[in-house]
């Protein structure tokens, strides 16, 4: 199966008809990435002064906007920080409104979670492994449980030069479950309650999110994984947009800058084919339920 899926939609809402949901949803569910060569988020003239490294607090890689409008890790001038939240919040409407269309049966169980701006360079970023996006991970949230619920993002290359957005592909999740899944330890019982009590999480982890947790982490730390394991490089350039399940999709990210990243939650059971939820996945591996 190629891991990337191409529409040739230009437009961020507009009708669609039951082929192009069809396509869409198949291609998601199936670990694929679906990608828009020509669906552009366009910034405002007002708005370039936002493409600068300048804005990053250097605390985190990304400067994010949380659904109650706060903005964490950015460095303003009085003029930013007004634009660059109504920036991002034109970005999240404009990707929940792609993803309305796109995935009509998604939408009651849409959660938009944070809006995230990448102003920097990744490539030469310095961080431990265990926290580098450049190695090939799923993405699992330490301190907020899904209990399984999917992890969905949608992407876009504002970059003002001919800068691409690099990307590497992995196996697809189950092979590499199959791999590493035997290699994770489970926490001692008591822990997930005992990191909630202290405000570590938010709620209590289930099974399904320690063993989540342990597959990014197993797969980052694992040089010999990394070096071995099949990789297919993506190349996303200014002014496309591009969206998969990143809870299953194994990916890095080797280089770019100045992306624009909307991250939704959704009900496994609002799913064309729910068996492929890593979730299911792994429960259909381990022999009982994760959550």
């Amino acid at each position: 199966m190629d891991v990337l899926k191409s529409f040739p939609f230009d437009a961020w809402s507009g009708p669609l008809g039951p082929s192009d949901h069809l396509e869409a949803i198949t291609a998601l569910e199936s670990g694929q990435v679906l990608f828009f060569p020509h669906l552009a988020f366009r910034l405002l003239p007002s708005e370039r002064l936002l493409l600068s490294p300048a804005l990053s607090s250097g605390r985190s890689k990304n400067i994010s906007l949380d659904p109650s409008g706060r903005l964490e890790n950015a460095k303003l001038s009085r003029e930013a920080r007004t634009l660059l939240p109504e920036m991002m919040e034109r970005f999240a409407k404009s990707a929940h409104a792609l993803l309305g269309d796109l995935f009509p049966s998604y939408a009651p169980k849409l959660e938009r979670a944070r809006t995230s701006f990448r102003p920097v360079e990744i490539a030469g970023r310095r961080s431990a492994r265990v926290t580098d996006d450049t190695l090939l991970h799923v993405d699992a949230f330490p301190a907020r449980p899904l209990r399984g619920r999917r992890i969905l993002r949608l992407f876009s290359n504002v970059h003002p030069g001919g800068v691409p957005r690099v990307w590497t592909v992995g196996e697809p999740f189950a092979q590499m479950a199959a791999k590493l899944l035997p290699l994770v330890n489970e926490p001692v019982i008591f822990k997930p309650w005992f990191l909630a009590v202290i405000g570590a999480t938010r709620g209590v982890r289930s099974a399904y999110d320690s063993l989540m947790l342990g597959l990014h982490d197993r797969a980052k730390l694992d040089p010999d994984y990394q070096a071995r394991t099949s990789k297919t490089e993506l190349q996303f350039p200014p002014g496309s947009t591009w969206l998969c399940f990143t809870d299953q999709v194994m990916h890095a990210v080797l280089s770019g800058q100045f992306v624009l990243e909307q991250t939704f939650h959704h009900d496994i059971d609002a799913m064309a084919e729910p068996a492929r939820a890593p979730i299911k996945v792994l429960e259909a591996m381990v022999g009982r339920r994760l959550a």
